[in-house]
């Protein structure tokens, strides 16, 4: 099994740092000697007139990761049952370019929320991070933010969107964290200069993991550009992949803890892997048992955003409070939740389950029904999630259920197979008449990918030069979701897998 540190898949073989082994052989200058007739005036001019323009060292590149849901067990993992979480295929995309040798600055842009702030690479505090006391390295197991490296990167986080209001900020300064507190831990001061910027499809502050995707990518880009990744590659082992995408997503938990102080690590777990993890924490003094479904089918799903603001923190404590007045009820209905929950794990674990097979899918679905009205049980639904159970279910459409904590926020509902196109546009024209948001997208996908280089063949003309670039002003300028995917979607927005990313892929031993 390989170490991880040998190098690249082929296609990246000639990755490398700037600064630890490229350095100015002086052969762009002018030699500065005239005889010792020339000033030191004249010779510095000489110097910038005969300077080469600098060029890249690396080739862009995208890293992409996807969002996940809930399917069953929420709130009854809070009491120490099990939940099972899986990806969606909305993904954020990730864009790395490199910048000449010239520059030393480094930029995050997030255009989804009008963030963009550079940092100038001298004058990060390297000093602080790479102290032997401090240093962190890519193999590491991060558990805790140490509140020193947290303190220094304090100053280079103040200055970012002075215009923007409060929350705005916030957000801003969360994210900007995220990504200096990876940064300064993987890069070193001899980094090259670069600009990171982000894309997302995933809806913000849904509860369907759309900052731990942007996590995700973030560690498998720094972890890339380090060399401390190998593949991912069709031929590679299991047992590789699967320290590949381990390595990833400790860095992404990272990133997760700079957002959200105490995170689970579900969300980044189920981002980086794809497919579905059980998770489970029966004692809070402990980490919780993340067990991945490594074989998880995908289903066709349609998530919907009630667009209604929820708060995960009063739902919980709505069903605590419920469970201290009715201990015994409650503890049952906590238990009829963990059974549904596992039934699920055993059906889509049989040897005859079959995600294109009505039958298979009806079985699936009448567990997400029988989860949602334990659910409604506690007293976590919501009207505008029963109408969404009203247009879907009842009309024949599939089985819905909340995902999450409930109280608004999303909904899933597994689609029936052979439902007319004309019926489900038509579906889709009454949520959003009714102020819904929708997304048709399939669960239980891929995890973590590459595109390296940045391009992609689109069926068009540009193949035959080697395929179409992603440069920086075609992304950013992609309208909308749609737009993304379309342009860079591992899919291209229509179904199937887009020539060009690659997936760490694992299936059960």
């Amino acid at each position: 099994m390989s170490n991880g540190i040998n190098g690249l898949h082929k296609d990246m073989g000639k990755l490398h740092v700037n600064g630890v082994n490229g350095h100015a052989n002086g052969n762009g200058y002018g030699n500065g000697i005239t005889n010792g007739r020339s000033s030191s005036t004249e010779t510095e001019t000489k110097k910038k007139m005969n300077r080469k323009n600098s060029t890249p060292l690396m080739p862009a590149f995208m890293v992409s990761a996807p969002g996940k849901v809930i399917v069953f067990g929420e709130h009854a993992v809070v009491y120490g049952k099990a939940a099972i979480a899986a990806s969606v295929s909305l993904r954020s995309y990730l864009l790395v370019t490199h910048l000449s040798k010239s520059r030393r600055t480094v930029t995050l842009q997030f255009p989804d929320i009008d963030l963009i702030h550079t940092w100038n690479l001298d004058e990060l505090p390297w000093d602080v991070f790479q102290h032997p006391s401090k240093k962190k390295y890519y193999y590491d197991l991060v558990t805790s933010l140490d509140p020193d490296l947290v303190k220094a990167m304090q100053p280079h986080l103040a200055n970012i969107s002075p215009g923007k209001s409060d929350a705005e900020r916030k957000i801003h300064q969360n994210s900007a964290a995220s990504f200096l507190y990876l940064f300064l831990s993987l890069a070193s001061p001899k980094s090259p200069a670069c600009r990171y910027t982000l894309r997302s499809t995933i809806p913000i502050g849904a509860g369907v993991g759309s900052s731990a995707s942007i996590g995700v990518c973030l560690a498998a880009a720094l972890l890339l550009q380090i060399r401390s990744l190998s593949g991912p590659h069709p031929d590679q082992p299991h047992e590789e992949a699967r320290l590949q995408v381990e390595r990833i997503n400790r860095w992404a938990f990272v990133a997760e803890m700079c957002i959200h102080g105490n995170p689970s690590g579900v969300d980044n777990t189920v981002s980086t892997h794809g497919k579905a993890v059980v998770y489970q924490r029966t004692d809070y003094k402990k980490p919780p048992t993340v067990t991945p479904l490594w074989d998880f089918p995908e289903l066709p799903l349609l998530l919907v955003d009630t667009r209604t603001p929820k708060s995960t923190a009063a739902e919980v404590a709505k069903v605590a409070k419920l469970r201290s007045t009715h201990q015994e009820l409650v503890g049952s209905i906590m238990d009829a939740v963990d059974k549904v929950t596992r039934s699920a794990e055993s059906l889509i674990e049989e040897e005859y389950f079959d995600s294109e097979e009505p039958e298979s899918l009806r079985r699936v679905g009448e567990l997400m029904s029988i989860n949602h009205g334990l659910l409604s049980a506690l007293g976590v639904s919501h009207p505008r999630l029963e109408r969404v159970r009203e247009l879907v279910d009842h009309a024949g459409y599939g089985w819905s259920k909340l995902t999450g904590a409930g109280g608004g926020g999303c909904s899933i509902s597994l689609m029936k197979p052979g439902i007319s196109q004309e019926k489900r546009l038509k579906l889709a024209r009454q949520l959003e008449e009714e102020g819904y948001r929708t997304f048709s997208t399939t669960l239980g996908g891929d995890g973590v990918g590459v595109l390296w280089p940045a391009v992609l063949k689109n069926g068009l003309d540009d193949d035959e030069d080697g395929g179409m670039e992603i440069d920086l002003e075609c992304f950013l300028n992609a309208p909308g979701n749609d737009g993304v995917e379309k342009l860079v979607g591992v899919s291209g927005g229509v179904g199937g897998e887009r020539e060009g990313w690659k997936f760490w892929r694992v299936e059960s031993q």
